[in-house]
């Protein structure tokens, strides 16, 4: 299935591509989502929420992407076929669960490209994967709550989390099929 979001289209890169996503891992504006998490892995910056991502890295990275229960595609803006963020969503082993992200680069946010971006994640999860239910985890006060009610999702639990050594509100979102169907129903012909 697939609907004209207008804006943007999604796109699987190709390894020569992946300087795109080492530019956007090292721009402190656009990972300053990502700062201040105790996390442990490798290259991660606490203060800046910046990944390394050298260029040795990328092969693993896009073979690891090839499996049947990932996928991860760059937002192309249709305008000037420039990139200007990626999706992804994965199956969670730990939670049994469908996991998904979008990062929009810093200087293109504002302008639309999420929720085209995220439309078109969950078209790709419910019709081409076969997905029935995809989450996603973020603190509660972020800005991308607004943006995944407005297409269905539904806070589903509540947690306690830290970031910069403080007491952090998180949530998990989930989106069923039936739910997106509902929306699409209500929002395009």
């Amino acid at each position: 299935m697939s609907i004209d979001v207008n804006k943007i289209y999604l796109k699987i890169p190709t390894l020569e591509e992946y300087w795109y996503e080492q530019k956007v891992l090292s721009d402190p504006l656009t990972m300053q989502y990502n700062a201040g998490w105790e996390v442990s892995y490798d290259g991660y910056d606490y203060d800046t929420g910046c990944i390394d991502f050298p260029e040795n890295k990328w092969e693993k990275d896009y073979n690891r992407r090839l499996e049947k229960n990932r996928f991860f595609a760059y937002i192309i803006k249709k305008e000037t076929e420039e990139f200007i963020g990626y999706v992804n969503f994965h199956y969670n082993i730990t939670q049994d669960r469908y996991d998904c992200g979008i990062v929009i680069e810093h200087a293109f946010r504002g302008k639309g490209y999420a929720k085209d971006a995220l439309i078109e994640l969950c078209l790709t999860a419910f019709f081409d994967y076969k997905i029935d239910k995809i989450y996603d985890s973020f603190e509660e006060d972020r800005e991308a709550l607004i943006l995944f009610e407005k297409i269905g999702f539904k806070v589903v639990n509540k947690y306690k989390s830290i970031r910069f050594k403080k007491e952090v509100d998180g949530i998990d979102v989930c989106l069923t099929k039936t739910d997106f169907l509902n929306y699409l129903e209500n929002n395009y012909e």
